[in-house]
């Protein structure tokens, strides 16, 4: 029987203290469930999603043939998060654009749209407001929390800002902090959003504009970095589109028309994106990840940022991922070993890059279904 999804909203009035010294005042979270809660409330999960995802984690919306959820194949009945077990929950944080108050919805200081007024979060910020959404749900203890890129950070930052509230921490293709590269495709991204002449500063819903051109180059960028070399290669090659292919020369010569197959496969990925994501979420979130640094407390020593968690870990990485690189994993793992806590850690050979923590790898899928098996949850 095909998992069906229901999206539910949580108001809450008192305001969120930021780590940036700011508030964000009443808010909503959009989330969702799957699985039911057992009578002694410790088969909770939480998912923690990534850049451009939502609390719309598994299963489908009733009468939505195309509306699969983003880790459908990791959780559900049956699956590696098995929803015979476990209580999933899936939220979608503050300042997105998927139902949670984001930067389109209204400011009540001003009774506009919040936009670039919309105050800077962090991913400890958002670990704070999933815990408010799991003390209304009255969870007081995670059996796990789990994310991969991005949600890996808030599995991370779970462990270090609540220890007690979390018995498992599952951190897939991420990192303890961005590096310099990482932080410099950000800021490209960034700065094509808002060079477009239609971002206005971050206030474009009040011009009946989106900034789609700067979105798209996001995106673009983005992409590239989240595939591996192999994968190109393998996918598109030096392939012309097929107009190209038929003239008698092979190119058409031209610096501005789409030549390749890997161009116009990239301004496709943009097209899509620019009709759904927020301009002002994109930027939000790419500073969150640019943020998220536990070992900056602590003079840049993650030993010393790790010796608070008392979680058990599972660590997965994929070989190609150039952008959250096994090496990244493998400092976190060393730090847990270093303050003797339990970890287990794997290393999966894959082609697909940073994308591979989304995909259907057997061995990746097997690795999370045993560590699932393993957790122990009443009856």
């Amino acid at each position: 029987m095909p998992l069906i999804a229901t999206p539910e909203f949580m108001h809450f009035d008192a305001p969120l203290a930021l780590q940036s010294g700011a508030s964000m005042p009443a808010y909503r979270l959009a989330y969702e469930t799957y699985g039911r809660l057992n009578a002694a409330r410790d088969n909770a999960v939480l998912i923690c999603h990534a850049l451009n995802a939502s609390h719309h984690v598994a299963g489908r919306y009733a009468g939505q043939a195309d509306s699969e959820g983003w880790w459908s194949n990791m959780v559900g009945p049956g699956k590696p998060v098995d929803t015979h077990r476990f209580f999933v929950i899936g939220v979608n944080n503050p300042g997105s654009c998927f139902g949670s108050t984001g930067p389109g919805d209204i400011n009540p200081a001003t009774g506009q749209a919040w936009g670039a007024d919309f105050p800077v979060l962090t991913v400890e910020d958002w670990v704070l407001a999933q815990a408010r959404l799991l003390d209304a749900l009255g969870i007081g203890q995670l059996a796990a929390v789990m994310g991969g890129s991005l949600g890996g950070m808030q599995a991370l930052s779970w462990s270090l800002q609540f220890p007690g509230r979390v018995r498992h921490a599952v951190v897939i293709a991420s990192a303890p902090n961005l590096t310099a590269e990482n932080i410099a495709f950000n800021e490209v991204a960034r700065r094509a959003i808002v060079t477009d002449p239609d971002f206005h500063g971050g206030h474009f819903y009040a011009h009946g504009v989106v900034p789609r051109r700067g979105l798209r180059i996001a995106r673009m960028i983005g992409h590239i970095t989240y595939l591996s070399d192999d994968v190109m290669n393998e996918k598109f090659g030096r392939q012309l589109r097929d107009a190209v292919a038929g003239h008698a020369s092979g190119y058409r010569y031209s610096t501005q028309d789409i030549e390749f197959q890997i161009e116009g496969y990239l301004r496709h990925q943009g097209d899509k994106f620019s009709d759904y994501f927020d301009a002002n979420t994109y930027l939000l979130i790419t500073r969150a990840l640019d943020y998220f640094d536990p070992a900056h407390a602590f003079g840049g020593n993650l030993t010393r940022a790790m010796a608070r968690a008392v979680a058990r870990f599972l660590l997965v990485s994929f070989t190609t991922d150039w952008r959250f690189s096994p090496a990244r994993s493998r400092e976190i793992v060393k730090a847990l070993l270093d303050n003797r806590k339990a970890v287990s850690y794997a290393e999966i050979e894959a082609p697909h890059g940073h994308d591979a923590f989304l995909l259907d790898d057997a061995r990746y899928l097997d690795i999370v279904r045993s560590y699932f098996r393993s957790i122990e949850v009443s009856a």
